[in-house]
C-alpha cells in the first residue's frame, strides 16, 4: 500500500510538489523579534502624542529606513511615517506589523529589509517567504494598501553576499509580479558600478549604510512608484 501511494505521488507531480508561497501564508515564527520591543514601544509612545493620519505612507524595515532622515523632503506633500528599526530582519517587521504598520491604515507601505537576514545565514528562499508573510499580515487588515519591496542593496562591506542578494531579489521580484498590490523596486542595479560591484561612493565610512548620494538613488526609484500608487 505504501509503495502504491508513493508511485501515485510520482505520477501526480502537481499534487505532490510543494506549493508556491502565498500572500496569505501564516507569519514566520519570530520568537527572537522581542529584542526590538523597546523600539516598538517608543514608536507607540510617540503615536500617543500625535493624531494618526490614515492614508499615509509607512516606510518600515531595517536601519536603511531608520537612517533615511531626508524622507519628508524627498517626498514632499506625502504624509510619510518612518518606522525603521536598526538591525531588524524581514520577519521582525512581520512580527510587529500590527503595531507599527496597520494601525496607520496606510494607503501604501514601502518595505526594506533582507540584507541582515542573509548576513545572519538565512537563505534567499527564507527571505522571500518572510516577505510573503509580511504581505499576508498587512493585507489581512488593509487589503487595498499597495506594498513595495525595495530590493536588497549591494553594500561594499557585504559584497561576498552578492550571489545570495541577487537570488533573494529575483525571488521577491517574481512573487511581486504575480501578486496584486505588491511591487518590486530595483535599487540594486543603479548601485553597482560598471564591473558589477557596489559603488563605494554611495556609502558612509562603514561601507554598509548609505550617504546622501545613496538615498538620492532610492528616492528617485520610490518617488514614481508613490505617484502611481496614489
Amino acid at each position: 500500500m505504501i509503495r502504491i501511494v508513493f508511485i501515485a505521488c510520482l505520477g501526480l507531480l502537481g499534487a505532490c510538489a510543494s506549493p508556491l508561497p502565498r500572500a496569505d501564508a501564516p507569519p514566520a515564527a519570530a520568537s527572537d523579534s522581542v529584542q526590538w520591543e523597546a523600539d516598538i514601544a517608543a514608536f507607540e509612545q510617540a503615536d500617543s502624542l500625535v493624531r494618526r493620519r490614515p492614508g499615509g505612507v509607512v516606510f518600515v524595515g531595517s536601519s536603511s529606513i531608520r537612517l533615511w532622515d531626508t524622507m519628508s523632503d524627498d517626498f514632499p506633500g506625502t504624509p510619510v511615517i518612518n518606522r525603521g528599526f536598526g538591525g531588524s530582519r524581514v520577519r521582525d517587521a512581520t512580527y510587529y506589523a500590527d503595531r507599527i504598520v496597520t494601525p496607520y491604515s496606510p494607503s501604501a507601505v514601502v518595505f526594506y529589509a533582507g540584507d541582515n537576514d542573509l548576513y545572519e545565514g538565512r537563505t534567499p528562499q527564507q527571505v522571500r517567504d518572510d516577505f510573503v508573510a509580511f504581505v499576508g499580515k498587512v493585507h489581512a487588515s488593509q487589503p487595498s494598501a499597495r506594498i513595495a519591496f525595495i530590493s536588497i542593496k549591494p553594500s561594499p562591506s557585504r559584497a561576498a553576499l552578492l550571489p545570495q542578494i541577487r537570488e533573494a531579489n529575483a525571488l521577491v521580484r517574481d512573487f511581486a509580479a504575480r501578486t496584486e498590490g505588491v511591487d518590486y523596486l530595483d535599487v540594486f542595479l543603479p548601485m553597482l558600478d560598471a564591473q558589477g560591484q557596489p559603488r563605494e561612493e554611495l556609502f558612509t565610512a562603514d561601507r554598509l549604510h548609505m550617504n546622501a548620494s545613496g538615498y538620492a538613488i532610492w528616492a528617485g526609484v520610490v518617488r514614481p512608484w508613490l505617484a502611481s500608487a496614489e
